[in-house]
């Protein structure tokens, strides 16, 4: 009898758990689908409430928050439990200059870019780390010895003339400036180093999204990180190039595919300035002169919570030009960590599955449209399935 107790407890606990794990299931996904925030168009009467309609959730009276028109909508699972608040802010409509076409981007860092530190052979044979510990990758170098350093070639210059003295850099960590002493090791050719490796800049090729009517632009849907550090890379300044595709690398499964581009690095070949570099894309502007450069098309944004499943569509370029190929939006998510990971978009286009396998590198940024709208860009791809990727949404990108 003890052992059919202890069994019926076990299996009490094993459905109490079971319960518990199905109902933050479900709280997440339905949490997931309801955004904590939308914008709405103006004096388009829409019922937001049925915009936002989902399985066991409700809405009561709205709540007036602020003098613009914005407002809280309350919502409760099965009509009785709180759930969230939803802030809803009617906004102008809005149209943009898509693009799809292909970018060169050069950025430099602010300051110069620890990437790691390592070992140097001193002059009695003995190996040291002389910055170990003291700084880390992802740290920038902004200052040596009171002098500020903005390229690797101001840091050479200045390791050029170490004398063995312990040297003091300002080192920028997580938004914070910080000195730290050193102490150089001479090696086997009698020059004293530091044993840190630097980097300066970073060049690519992307796609480039939208260009608003002032001129100012957004790219890649996702921010630009150091290749070693993983970190998000601080900019200092960078340009926006023309590009010219000159071959393609499929995608296949456990692969991702790349596009390889030709960037003429000369000031007649400069699209525009790069002033940010955010989690959610690169962003500057781009004068009225170099328009004409590049494919722009005219469509109006539209918001997340009218983007659907089913069928889509993507502007990219892979060739000579800027051609829109058939997708389906397969999955959307409201609330997403990551705000480049708020849809996923699944290609379906012959053309484009034979020509590149799906999405690969260097197609992130291009548009992605729905219903004869700009709804977001990819972003991602799937490494174990290139037909497939994330995408952000387009006010995501609207709002840096």
């Amino acid at each position: 009898m003890e052992r059919k107790r202890k069994y019926r407890c076990f299996v009490l606990w094993c459905l109490g758990l079971d319960l518990l794990a199905m109902g933050w299931l479900g709280f997440r996904y339905i949490d997931r689908k309801i955004p904590d925030e939308i914008h709405v168009e103006k004096g388009e009467g829409e019922d937001v409430q049925a915009l936002l309609e989902q399985p066991f959730v409700s809405f009561e009276d709205a709540v007036a928050v602020s003098q613009e028109g914005s407002y809280l909508l309350p919502c409760r699972l099965l009509g009785v439990v709180p759930f969230k608040e939803v802030k809803v802010t009617p906004v102008d409509s809005r149209n943009v200059l898509v693009s799809g076409s292909t970018v060169g981007i050069y950025m430099e860092t602010e300051g110069v870019l620890i990437i790691d530190t390592g070992e140097i052979l001193s002059e009695s044979g003995i190996s040291q780390e002389p910055a170990k510990n003291i700084v880390k990758p992802g740290d920038y170098i902004v200052a040596f010895n009171e002098q500020a350093v903005s390229t690797k070639q101001d840091l050479m210059e200045d390791l050029s003339l170490l004398d063995g003295d312990n040297v003091t850099l300002e080192i920028k960590r997580n938004g914070e400036v910080i000195p730290v002493s050193l102490t150089p090791v001479k090696d086997a050719e009698g020059k004293y180093k530091l044993g840190i490796w630097v980097r300066d800049d970073t060049q690519g090729i992307g796609t480039l999204t939208f260009v608003d009517a002032e001129g100012n632009y957004g790219a890649l849907g996702h921010g630009i990180s150091d290749v070693d550090t993983g970190e998000l890379l601080e900019i200092h300044d960078g340009a926006l190039y023309n590009a010219e595709i000159l071959g393609i690398q499929k995608g296949s499964k456990g692969s991702p595919g790349e596009l390889s581009g030709l960037i003429r690095y000369d000031p007649g070949n400069i699209l525009g300035s790069i002033t940010v570099n955010s989690g959610n894309g690169i962003f500057g502007s781009i004068g009225d002169d170099n328009k004409d450069a590049i494919s722009l098309k005219q469509m109006p944004v539209a918001y997340k919570q009218e983007i659907e499943t089913g069928p889509a569509s993507i502007l990219c370029c892979i060739g000579d030009e800027v051609q829109e190929y058939e997708a389906e939006i397969t999955k959307i998510d409201m609330n997403h960590e990551d705000t480049n990971k708020s849809f996923v978009i699944h290609v379906t286009d012959e053309r484009l599955l034979e020509e590149t396998g799906g999405i690969v590198q260097g197609m992130s940024g291009s548009p992605v449209c729905q219903n004869g709208k700009f709804v977001g860009a990819v972003t991602h791809v799937f490494v174990q399935d290139s037909t497939s990727g994330y995408g952000i949404f387009a006010e995501t990108m609207l709002e840096q």
